[in-house]
């Protein structure tokens, strides 16, 4: 499979990332809003907790694995008919919102676990703390963390309504050339 770009398509490698982060991005966030619905202390909320945050770590290697491929994808697709440059600008900031904003969210969630001192068990094997306990510091972590998580859902919703708002209004090709399947 390749990772280079075509003129028209992103690589279905690329392709195939982006959409596995999506799907990483909804079960991590799930995992968290849906804790609430079982009882605090009870091994399926403990289960939840344990899964958003190997989730969230697979979400950090995702995008590192993606920053990689993109700086090797080489030029992205051109737009079709191409959009005004203010609009290319925005959509480049979003982007670039977007990336920090999925490599933010698991190191925050990972120094937060390493400040409260709780471990992360990954198949059996502890992976290791990034700082010292400091349980001050563990609480204005997670805060942030959830700040950050917060401001996620309007970042992926504005990149979500864009895309539609693309295909559907300005009738161009940005949708389509992330879209999995043979398309021109």
């Amino acid at each position: 499979m390749s990772i280079r770009n075509s003129e028209y398509r992103f690589s279905p490698f690329v392709i195939g990332l982006h959409w596995l982060t999506v799907l990483l991005i909804i079960a991590v966030y799930a995992s968290m809003e849906l804790r609430g619905l079982a009882p605090k202390g009870s091994s399926l909320r403990d289960a939840m907790k344990s899964s958003h945050y190997l989730l969230g770590l697979g979400v950090l290697a995702v995008v590192v694995i993606r920053i990689w491929v993109r700086i090797q994808a080489g030029a992205k697709p051109a737009i079709r008919p191409p959009m005004p440059r203010w609009q290319a600008t925005l959509a480049d900031a979003m982007h670039y919102a977007l990336y920090i904003f999925i490599l933010a969210m698991p190191l925050l969630g990972w120094l937060t676990l390493s400040a409260a001192g709780k471990p992360i068990i990954l198949f059996g094997l502890p992976i290791p703390s990034l700082i010292d306990a400091n349980v001050a510091l563990s609480r204005q972590l997670k805060d942030v963390h959830e700040a950050l998580a917060t401001l996620g859902y309007v970042l992926i919703g504005l990149h979500a309504m864009a895309a539609l708002l693309h295909h559907y209004v300005m009738r161009d090709n940005t949708l389509v050339r992330m879209l999995p399947g043979h398309h021109p």
